[in-house]
This record gives C-alpha cells, sequence and structure tokens, in this order.
C-alpha cells in the first residue's frame, strides 16, 4: 500500500513539474501585469494564439468579395436609397456561374454585399419592401443570398455575408434604438435562413440617413446576435476577429503582425483604447517591441486585404478593359497572402447577373499561374544535417522545426542544382507568431550569397528574386520572441511575368519607370520615337522640369518579349509651388499633396462628424509668371471615388488677393465613370503666377473633395 502511495505521489509530482514547465498560451488576447518588463511582455506576446475560427480562416488564405445591388443598374458605387426596386432585373443571374469562376481563380470562400449602403436587400427581408421582393427580377420571388448559399453548398466553397450598418433608405436611420433594432431583424435573417454562416463582414460608414441623421451604432448587441446564432463565423472589419489592412489597393505591410495593439471591433472601451494609443487600421507599426513597450495588453487581430479586380467595387461597362493585369493580380498575391494577410477579391457580376468575360479570364488565368509557380517545391524533402530543421522541408504542415537559441541556421542539401526565383515559408502560427528577422543564401560560384530577406513571417511570408541555381540553400532565422516554429520552407520557380512599365515624375521633375515585372529591362525615348531594345535604357531617375512626352518600353527573356509602349506627357513641373491658401484639410490629406506630383497622395477636405459643405478651394503660387493655357485635374486613384470634384471654377491671379474666373464648361462631364486625369484648354492663353480651383461638387453629392494632383498647361 505504501509503495502504491509513493508512487503516486512520484507521479504526481512529475505531472504537477511538468505543467509548470509549459509557457502559458493566450488565446486571442494577453493582459499584462502591471510592471511588466519588455522582455516580459515580449515572451507573453510570443505566446498569443488564435482562435480556432481565426486559424482556419487565415488558412483559406484567398476569398473573393461580390458587390451587387441596384448600383449595379445605376452604375454608380454607392446608391443614394431612393433607388426603385423597379431597375433591379439581372434577367440571367446564375449564382452557380459566380461560385465556379471564383473557385476556379482559388478562391475558397465568398462574401456577398447582402445590404450596400443604399438599403436594398437582396434577400426578402421582412423589415422592408426596398427588397428583391418588390423587383421584377422573378415576379418579386427570387432570393440572391438563397442562391449563392445553395451555390456554395454545391461547389463545396464556404459562404459569407457583407451587411452594412450605413442604410440611407431606412427611414428609422438615426433613431438609434429603433434601427439598432430594425438592423439587429435583418441580421437575425441572415444568420438563421441560410445555414452556416462563416465570415460576418461590417464596414464602419457612417453617413446621414433619408432623415439627415447619423446612427449610433450598438456593436455590443451586432456582436452578441453573431455570437448567439453563428459562434463559428469569424467577424470583419468593425469586427473582433479580422481587421482591415488599411488600404484597399492590395497590398499588405512587410511587416505584418498578426499580434497587434490595435483593440478589435467597434466596442466603445475599445475605441478608447486605440484613441489613447493614437492608432488605427492605417498605422504602419502594430505590433514591434517599441509598441510593446507601451501597451498593457495585445490581440491576435490577423488582415485582411481587400481590393477588387477592377478599378470600383461595383460592375460598370466603362471598366471591362480595365480588369486589373495579370502581373498586377500576382503581384497582389505577394503582397496579401505573402504577407501574412487574406486576400479578399471583389469580382462583380454584371447587369446580366453574370461575373463578365474579361474577369472570368484574368482569375482563370491567375490560378493557372499560380499552379505552375507552386507545382514544384525544389526543397521538399531535402537533406540537412541540422535534423530538428528538416522538419520545416518534409512537406508536412503539422511538424516544425523548433528553434530555441538564436540566431538559428540551417543548411539544405538539394539532389542536384535546381533554379529557382520565389521562397515560400511559414511560421506554425497555432503556436503564435515569433519570428522578427531572418535571411535566406544561397551557394552560387562557391560563395554564399544573399538572395532575399525580410522581417516578420507569421501565417506565410513569400519573397521573389532573380533567378538563382544551386544545389545548397541556408536559412538563418536572426531574430525571434522566444524562439521560432517554422512549419514550412520553400522554393519554387515561378514563370517570368511581363508587365507594361509605370511611368511617374515627381514634384522636382525628376522622372522614374519601373514595371511590376521583377527585374526588366526598360527603355524610353523622349523624341517621340519608338522605344526599341537599342533605346537608352533606364538605369536611373532622369530630369523633365520642363515637360515633354517620355515613351518607355519593358522586355524580358533576353529581349524575345515586350510589353506595350507606354506614354507620358509632362508640363511644366511643381517644383517652386505653393499652397497659399486651402478652406480646408483633412489632417492627413493636407493641401500640398495636390501640387507634390504624386498623383497616389491627395488633398481632402474633412469626411467625418460635421463637414463644412461645398464649395471647396485650393490657391497655389506658381513661383512665377506663366502663360496659362489650360488645367489639370487628377482625382484620386486608390479606387475610391468619394469627393471626387464634378463642377468646378477655375481663377487665375496676378498678385494672389484680386482673382479672375476663366470661362470653362465648369463640369468634368464623365469623370463618374470614367475617373481618369481631366485637360481643360482655355479659350484664350491667361498670364499669371496663381491659380485656384475650386470644386462646386463631387460627383455623389458629397460634402467633401479630393484632389489627387492639380496642374497647369503651358505647352
Amino acid at each position: 500500500m505504501k509503495t502504491n502511495l509513493i508512487l503516486y505521489i512520484l507521479i504526481a509530482s512529475t505531472l504537477l513539474f511538468s505543467c509548470k514547465k509549459q509557457v502559458q498560451e493566450y488565446e486571442k488576447k494577453v493582459v499584462f501585469e502591471p510592471g511588466a518588463t519588455l522582455e516580459q511582455k515580449v515572451k507573453q506576446a510570443a505566446h498569443l494564439v488564435p482562435t480556432p475560427q481565426q486559424l482556419d480562416w487565415q488558412k483559406l488564405e484567398m476569398t473573393a468579395f461580390v458587390h451587387f445591388t441596384v448600383n449595379t443598374f445605376t452604375d454608380m458605387e454607392w446608391g443614394h436609397g431612393d433607388e426603385s426596386p423597379e431597375i433591379f432585373n439581372p434577367t440571367q443571374l446564375d449564382a452557380r456561374q459566380w461560385v465556379k469562376t471564383l473557385k476556379d481563380g482559388g478562391m475558397k470562400l465568398v462574401i456577398l454585399t447582402c445590404k450596400h449602403h443604399d438599403g436594398f436587400c437582396l434577400w426578402p427581408t421582412k423589415t422592408t419592401e426596398h427588397s428583391v421582393a418588390s423587383s421584377p427580377w422573378k415576379d418579386g420571388k427570387g432570393d440572391v443570398v438563397r442562391e449563392l448559399r445553395e451555390a456554395c453548398n454545391e461547389f463545396g466553397m464556404k459562404f459569407g455575408v457583407y451587411l452594412s450598418p450605413w442604410d440611407r433608405n431606412a427611414q428609422c436611420y438615426g433613431d438609434s434604438p429603433k434601427y439598432n433594432e430594425f438592423f439587429v431583424s435583418q441580421l437575425t435573417e441572415l444568420l438563421t435562413w441560410y445555414g452556416k454562416v462563416d465570415e460576418v463582414w461590417f464596414d464602419g460608414a457612417n453617413g446621414e440617413g433619408p432623415n439627415g441623421k447619423k446612427q449610433e451604432y450598438d456593436w455590443n448587441m451586432y456582436y452578441d446576435t453573431i455570437h448567439k446564432l453563428q459562434p463559428d463565423a469569424v467577424v470583419a472589419i468593425v469586427g473582433e476577429d479580422v481587421r482591415w489592412v488599411g488600404t484597399e489597393s492590395g497590398y499588405g505591410r512587410e511587416t505584418e503582425w498578426s499580434v497587434t495593439a490595435l483593440a478589435p471591433g467597434g466596442r466603445p472601451e475599445n475605441n478608447a483604447i486605440n484613441t489613447e494609443l493614437g492608432i488605427g487600421a492605417t498605422t504602419e507599426d502594430l505590433g514591434s517591441r517599441a509598441v510593446i513597450d507601451k501597451v498593457s495588453q495585445l490581440f491576435w487581430f490577423p488582415a485582411e486585404v481587400d481590393v477588387s479586380i477592377r478599378p470600383g467595387w461595383f460592375y460598370h461597362e466603362s471598366e471591362d478593359t480595365q480588369v486589373k493585369s495579370l502581373a498586377k493580380m500576382v503581384d497582389i498575391y505577394f503582397s496579401s497572402v505573402g504577407r501574412n494577410a487574406v486576400l479578399l477579391l471583389n469580382v462583380p457580376p454584371d447587369t446580366r447577373g453574370l461575373i463578365n468575360e474579361n474577369d472570368a479570364a484574368r482569375l482563370k488565368e491567375f490560378r493557372t499561374y499560380l499552379d505552375e509557380m507552386l507545382d514544384e517545391d525544389v526543397l521538399l524533402k531535402a537533406n540537412s544535417s541540422n535534423k530538428k530543421a528538416k522538419k520545416a522541408v518534409d512537406g508536412n504542415d503539422e511538424s516544425y522545426w523548433k528553434i530555441n537559441e538564436l540566431p538559428a541556421v540551417a543548411e539544405f542539401q538539394l539532389s542536384g542544382k535546381k533554379r529557382f526565383n520565389v521562397l515560400s515559408i511559414k511560421e506554425f502560427i497555432d503556436k503564435g507568431q515569433r519570428v522578427e528577422k531572418f535571411k535566406v543564401e544561397a551557394m552560387v560560384d562557391g560563395e554564399w550569397k544573399e538572395i532575399a530577406n525580410s522581417t516578420t513571417i507569421g501565417y506565410k511570408k513569400m519573397l521573389r528574386f532573380s533567378a538563382v541555381e544551386s544545389n545548397q540553400i541556408r536559412l538563418t532565422i536572426e531574430e525571434a520572441r522566444d524562439g521560432a516554429l517554422i512549419s514550412n520552407f520553400n522554393l519554387y520557380e515561378a514563370p517570368e511575368l511581363l508587365s507594361d512599365p509605370v511611368i511617374q515624375r515627381n514634384k522636382e521633375g525628376m522622372v522614374s519607370i519601373s514595371a511590376e515585372t521583377p527585374h526588366p529591362i526598360i527603355t524610353y525615348t523622349l523624341d517621340g520615337s519608338e522605344p526599341t531594345k537599342d533605346s537608352k535604357r533606364f538605369v536611373e531617375t532622369f530630369a523633365l522640369p520642363d515637360g515633354g512626352d517620355v515613351k518607355a518600353r519593358a522586355f524580358v527573356n533576353n529581349f524575345a518579349d515586350a510589353s506595350a509602349v507606354l506614354v507620358e506627357s509632362y508640363d511644366i513641373c511643381p517644383a517652386k509651388w505653393k499652397v497659399i491658401d486651402a478652406d480646408t484639410s483633412h489632417p492627413n490629406n493636407p493641401a500640398e499633396m495636390a501640387i507634390d506630383g504624386n498623383s497616389a497622395t491627395m488633398w481632402h477636405t474633412p469626411w467625418e462628424n460635421d463637414v463644412a459643405k461645398q464649395p471647396h478651394h485650393i490657391s497655389v503660387d506658381l513661383g512665377e509668371n506663366l502663360l496659362l493655357k489650360g488645367f489639370t485635374y487628377t482625382p484620386r486613384v486608390d479606387h475610391n471615388k468619394s469627393g471626387t470634384a464634378f463642377r468646378y471654377a477655375f481663377y487665375v491671379s496676378d498678385n494672389g488677393t484680386n482673382w479672375k474666373l476663366i470661362p470653362t464648361k465648369g463640369e468634368f462631364s464623365n469623370i463618374k465613370n470614367n475617373p481618369v486625369k481631366q485637360f481643360v484648354m482655355f479659350d484664350k492663353p491667361q498670364n499669371a503666377r496663381y491659380f485656384k480651383f475650386v470644386s462646386k461638387e463631387a460627383i455623389n453629392g458629397e460634402d467633401w473633395v479630393s484632389v489627387g494632383e492639380i496642374g497647369v498647361l503651358t505647352k
């Protein structure tokens, strides 16, 4: 009896000691003890892990957005809420075609805009008559949500719903308690009528309703409803599981932490945390040691990168030729999936109710390219003297190389020389995200040559580089938090892509030329001739302060393949220009951004809370007297048309005080459907040192204005 008792005590003691040695994991959130040191915080951050739902979501890698509503038929991005349901009649709608096309493109989940800001519901809701039940489509007996759900079931795709909190049709919007009940009723229908919902997507838009009022959203009520009815669903973007990456361009951060200081969701207490820290979705650094040192808690809050396959989110016939190129799609893939995020690619059906042939063809081409790229992992089951590191190349996602001491180095020997230009590396994020810095080298001509390096890894990091031939690879994990867990290390040879060059000129008049294709040869001309392989090669920026025509072409495969010829025409550069007056500016988008030579930045007037109404103006000192023959207006280029000027006035002055109105048409006629750079010529040239641009009305009637660039024409 005593022997059994002693044995029991020994076993219990061993188990207790073993449990004490285990490091605690923190699911979704970790709160630091008061007075915790930075090293203590970093160690806890290393053991912050995702929920099972967040982990399953991350493994999807690519998901799809389907923007479809009355906007599809009005050719708008944001409806006003007064559109008649009679216009909604997609006579060939085929949700099976949507899902098959998206699945063939590599997507694993589909999210439908069940209700956008216009308030029109794509299901026969009991909450309002502003729905498909009042449309001629299928004599009012149709249900887009159900058809998509059934198609997802058939093709084995996961299913998500987008429900806009902002409703420009609901009369109760702005009566906060009443509208919150109304909204939860709609949410409840979507979460109970259609089976399992895998993702619920909320954006944060909060404009005026039809009664001119704004609404206080009850996020606690919304989240509680989801947790009760669909507990396995992840909630994005004003949600507590998935965050917006901060841009709609398709590009995540190179250093993308899933372990962030950004408090998730819309609960007031979490908003207060972010306000106090001065951070938001667009903040560049959300998880470095410098950030951790300042905070009392961290969250597992991974990024989703949303972008549309064409310039707009809804279908516009004018954009049929503006579907993103294959090179752009691949670049987005590397900059989203390859940067520890999930890609949410929008593919909008057309007025027939079908995904357009151009979009479908690009998706098929995209999937084919990825399949070819990922077809052969040259590192699979490579030999290594580091036996533990071999788990990173065994092809098993559930095994991993456990690293305790840093830096950690592993060399891998291939069976013979292999050619590769892409690396992929993954952490076993089931147990956290830890790596802060790593590099990869290849043995080339008897010497180790660094071929790639980066910071964070997370679920996956993918990097491209010039093609290398080698039979020896070295991976070094240089910095990490409490060791590291490397689950996959792969090398591939991606087919070379050729994209058209992009020509840009900065404020000082320096021209740069680039292409999405890695490592092309670019030639250019300034005399109007067509660039050939014998034309001047672009190797560094060059000056073009007084303007002119730049023509460029990219080449690959030893000049065997050539891109189209791209042309940019420039006038005088704005190096001497200064903004002397602007009636108002958002802190993140000052007026100087309208004359910085970079159309990717913009002047934007405030758009939140009580904003100043149109008109808005900007006045510029040219720094010298010029003979002006016209002006240019470039709208914002981030695929969001909000604030784009429609009606305008243009003035000139000799002294910046007395202004002369220049007679023009006063409107950018087709800018709503085709938001490209506008050229306005004067009837007579005007001598002036100053000009003033006045926005009188935006394309969708917004109170604010956005200006990518404003310029003058002297040629």
